[in-house]
């Protein structure tokens, strides 16, 4: 392996007002359980991740976005519906406070399936679990009032909302003591008839 590959993973890119939503919703579950220890998800970290792929050699990376580039040319843009409220796991200590995403059209199944199968074609692993589509908000730390908060996150139930998915990102993730950086390396916009 390559001393230095990029952690790389691809995502849908949310609106600016969506995410700003999100961080509202966030800072709101704070405030309720104050004295959680949890990584909260910053709101340049807000996206939709459809495939991660791990450690990637720098020579890859173009090929990452090869596969990115002819997912988008088969897709056009397509509406989900951001809402509701969950966590990982369902049963036991909470770990994962999520939000939920909808895709009434099935247009992110058909773009996640399509990402899937470019990737597989220039040799990187299939993932081996269903795809589950959700926007992580929070990771605990420590257990302590872990249950707390979720139960608080679950009794508010994040408001849906509308939103149309119109470009795919290649980010690279670097893990830092003050926590994730997520860089873009390369922006495809969703152009195809989406058929």
């Amino acid at each position: 392996m390559e001393r230095n590959p990029y952690r790389t993973f691809i995502a849908l890119e949310m609106p600016a007002n969506l995410r700003a939503t999100v961080i509202d919703y966030i800072k709101r579950l704070r405030d309720k359980v104050p004295d959680v220890s949890a990584s909260w998800s910053r709101e340049d970290n807000l996206h939709l991740t459809l495939k991660f792929l791990g450690d990637v050699p720098t020579a890859r990376i173009g090929d990452v976005s090869a596969a990115a580039c002819a997912t988008v040319r088969a897709s056009g843009p397509f509406e989900l519906i951001l809402g509701g409220s969950g966590v990982f796991p369902t049963k036991g200590k909470p770990s994962v406070l999520w939000i939920g995403i909808e895709d009434p059209r099935g247009g992110l199944y058909k773009v996640q399936q399509s990402l899937e199968e470019e990737c597989a074609a220039r040799g990187f692993t299939r993932d081996s679990r269903a795809y589950h589509p959700h926007l992580t908000i929070a990771r605990m730390r420590k257990l302590h009032r872990a249950k707390d908060l979720a139960v608080a996150h679950l009794a508010s139930d994040f408001p849906a909302q509308t939103f149309t998915a119109k470009e795919l990102v290649v980010f690279r993730s670097e893990l830092l003591p003050q926590g994730s950086r997520h860089t873009p390396i390369s922006c495809h916009v969703l152009s195809g008839n989406g058929d």
